[in-house]
């Protein structure tokens, strides 16, 4: 305890450091959806690193079902099995922690095992298979076994286009919400066995859709139109959030682009929002899993330097000023070699004026949130990965955090705490919120080596 209290004085400028940052309200995870560069490229811990300072909190990468799982495993639920290729993922899992960055993976693409020889895009026969694989990843992931933690799941991409679920019609009926259904529900269920504690996003959908087949064309249906009939089916379906991919049709539109309902851009997510409420009948966090415009001369369809400098400046901004959005990932890091080209640093990597412009934005809104009750004391989930990396769980450390009421500091005080298995350290805030206000709390965690995580959680109204 001595240790830990010597570092109090620290802790308390870090305190009004941050308490000054939040008075732009940061309240979401911001981050960053790149495979390549986080798990295949020589250059992983640069480009990890590049992250952080870009302002990211969260890294999201895919778990491609047809090629951890090329041939089926004896042992579906061992992680272990030797069908199973992992080693990738396992070194960027155990990687994020130390640049202080949790990690959200989306579970997608059916091995030809599981489906009867067809391309990843048709579903599996059995959703047994696909439990099991979510099981043997949330569980593996889950802070237990030694294999670090991934604390944000998704469940297929983009299903409401044919490219990745067929299929999309039966005649000109709509079917794949309910296929999706089925994979969801088996995926989510597989997904909390694995770790009770991981949050699950629902849709992963794609900006737009035709909701009819047209001859000669592949099969889309739009986004709105997809989570409406998905409520339909099961308008108590658990999840965490709804996920989705609120790109412009096409990139020289920019974010502020106007679209027809009920195709979803950033134009429309407020309006999503509110529909995502009242067909599920409850709040609905949006999780913006993609976003991004790709750059030329790398991509000759491609906008300028420029132009993706101020549009991603202008989609963080759409995106923290809705109520409804409480994540924003850009879609990439880094250009890939002969895949899409929409990073902020170049295949080579260099920086393009966008790495600054999104880097400004995202520290003035990068945190968290989390809904509490009025009248009691809230107890306040802290992620904070980078002391994770330093320190076992069960580690005993000193929490200072000030309790923010618009600039108003209405509570200051310090508690011991510990580190959880996910990553956090649980705060009890020792101020009663009132009903329907909203309360920013500025955290600094210390421990007795003096390694410190700071960062915001926005105190939303139940």
């Amino acid at each position: 305890m001595g240790s830990i209290v010597r570092i109090v004085a620290l802790a308390l400028v870090a305190l009004t450091l941050s308490s000054a940052a939040a008075m732009a309200e940061p309240r979401m995870p911001v981050g960053f959806y790149d495979d390549y560069s986080f798990r295949w490229s020589p250059n992983t811990a640069q480009n990890l690193l590049a992250a952080q300072k870009a302002g990211a909190s969260v890294i999201h990468v895919t778990a491609d079902w047809s090629q951890i799982a090329a041939t089926k495993p004896a042992n579906p639920l061992n992680g272990d099995d030797p069908a199973y290729k992992l080693s990738d993922l396992d070194a960027l899992v155990d990687n994020a922690l130390r640049y202080g960055l949790q990690v959200m993976i989306n579970i997608s693409e059916c091995p030809k095992w599981a489906n009867g020889g067809q391309t990843p895009n048709h579903p599996p026969t059995s959703v047994t298979t696909l439990s099991q694989f979510a099981q043997m990843l949330s569980t593996r992931y889950n802070g237990h076994h030694g294999h670090g933690l991934v604390s944000r799941w998704s469940v297929w991409n983009e299903p409401n286009l044919e490219l990745f679920l067929t299929p999309q019609f039966s005649g000109s009926t709509i079917v794949s919400p309910r296929e999706y259904l089925r994979l969801y529900l088996a995926s989510y269920r597989a997904i909390k066995l694995g770790n009770p504690q991981a949050l699950v996003a629902v849709g992963e959908t794609s900006n737009r859709g035709r909701n009819k087949p047209v001859p000669g064309f592949p099969d889309t249906v739009a986004p709105a139109t997809f989570a409406y009939q998905l409520s339909r089916l099961d308008p108590h379906l658990p999840f965490d959030a709804w996920a989705t991919h609120p790109y412009p049709t096409d990139p020289f539109l920019g974010p502020t682009q106007k679209v027809a309902w009920p195709n979803v851009t950033l134009t429309r997510i407020d309006q999503f929002g509110q529909s995502l409420q009242q067909w599920f009948h409850r709040r609905v966090p949006i999780w913006i899993t993609e976003y991004g415009e790709q750059t030329k001369p790398q991509y000759r369809a491609g906008v300028t330097y420029a132009q993706q400098a101020a549009d991603a400046r202008t989609a963080l901004k759409m995106a923290a000023a809705s109520p409804y959005v409480d994540m924003f990932v850009w879609f990439t890091l880094r250009d890939s070699p002969a895949t899409w080209q929409s990073g902020f640093l170049t295949n080579g990597g260099a920086k393009k004026p966008g790495y600054a412009a999104f880097s400004s934005v995202a520290k003035t809104i990068v945190g968290q949130s989390q809904v509490v009750a009025p009248g009691r004391y809230p107890v306040v989930n802290f992620y904070a990965p980078f002391i994770a990396y330093h320190d076992p769980t069960g580690s005993r450390v000193l929490v200072t955090y000030a309790v923010l009421d618009g600039k108003k500091k209405v509570a200051v005080a310090q508690e011991v705490s510990a580190l959880s298995s996910q990553q956090t350290v649980p705060v009890t805030v020792k101020y009663k919120p009132v009903k329907k206000k909203q309360y920013m709390v500025t955290i600094v965690v210390a421990d007795k080596h003096n390694q410190k995580s700071t960062g915001t959680v926005a105190l939303l109204p139940a």
